[in-house]
């Protein structure tokens, strides 16, 4: 059996699902009046509650009652019809020889939707874990300590794959290694890539090293 565990993060690391979820919320507040890439970059792996504090703020005015509920709505659309994998995911689990897991943000849900649309739900079946179900949300270590605890390894047997700042710092204070994917950025360092089929060969050299 493999001594290492790789945990990987949903939203823009598994599924092309950031762009989404953030075109959903220009398509609700005509107000909102930022380019879509900044709100990308500025609500990349947070919590919805602490975004929608952020967009209070910017509005400078609360949000009606119901503008969660109709926020997943338009998000649930959005995906039915426009999301896809990361490009090169399902090649890269295909060709992944570790055991794996999904510990992601998002609710069951909307977990369960993203899989099944994309077709990588085979990959993961039930290991898959909310922060939701756990009330714990990165940048807190909670919802990785508790994948790994689910899936029977200790943090320091864990790799963990994210594409945000407080996914990183969520890896961090849970003692686990991580790897940032950023295919968009024009410098790397040792524990950055930029294309999913770089990974299997990086976690095969991370499980070599002594």
């Amino acid at each position: 059996m493999s001594r290492l565990l790789v945990i990987f993060d949903l939203d823009g690391t598994l599924v092309d699902s950031e762009t989404l979820c953030n075109q959903a919320f220009l398509d609700l507040l005509p107000l909102l009046n930022e380019p879509l890439e900044s709100l990308v970059d500025q609500f990349r792996g947070k919590q919805l509650s602490r975004i929608l504090l952020e967009i209070e703020q910017k509005l400078s005015s609360p949000l009606p009652a119901c503008f969660e509920q109709s926020y997943r709505q338009r998000v649930a659309e959005l995906f039915a019809t426009e999301l896809r994998a990361i490009e090169g995911v399902p090649e890269m689990l295909q060709a992944l020889t570790f055991p794996c897991c999904i510990a992601s943000s998002g609710p069951p849900e909307k977990i369960r939707q993203s899989l099944a649309v994309t077709g990588l739900a085979p990959f993961f079946g039930e290991q898959v874990f909310s922060s939701y179900l756990i009330g714990s949300w990165k940048p807190e270590p909670g919802l990785f300590l508790h994948a790994a605890s689910a899936m029977g390894f200790a943090p320091t047997d864990c790799i963990v794959v994210e594409d945000s700042p407080v996914g990183l710092q969520a890896a961090a204070a849970a003692g686990m290694r991580a790897l940032h994917y950023a295919p968009h950025s024009k410098t790397h360092s040792a524990r950055s890539f930029s294309h999913m089929s770089a990974l299997p060969t990086i976690l095969q050299a991370m499980d070599l090293a002594p």
